[in-house]
């Protein structure tokens, strides 16, 4: 299991709960893997994972802010060219 570029505390990265947590492939579909293999998923609580209105798979704003600060903070650590590599979208 790979570490998160963005948090490992199993805490939810919106709210901060420690309770229902999920683990959330910010880039999901062909990318789900890529995700994995380069740290970009966040933990996320059911409320703001799936389970809710307000949920990362349901609110576009939400699910656009965590892809632009992960993408971010991939292109701190690898690069832009190398985010383009993997996962072939800007997000920014």
């Amino acid at each position: 299991m790979s570490k998160s570029i963005l948090s490992n505390d199993r805490v939810c990265y919106i709210c901060g709960t420690p309770l229902n947590i999920h683990r959330h492939h910010v880039f999901f579909g062909p990318n789900r893997h890529n995700s994995e293999e380069w740290g970009c998923w966040v933990y996320l609580c059911a409320y703001h994972h799936n389970m809710s209105d307000h949920g990362v798979h349901f609110d576009r704003l939400l699910d656009v802010a965590i892809k632009r600060r992960t993408q971010a903070e991939f292109e701190r650590l690898h690069g832009h060219e190398k985010f383009m590599e993997v996962f072939g979208k800007n997000w920014l």
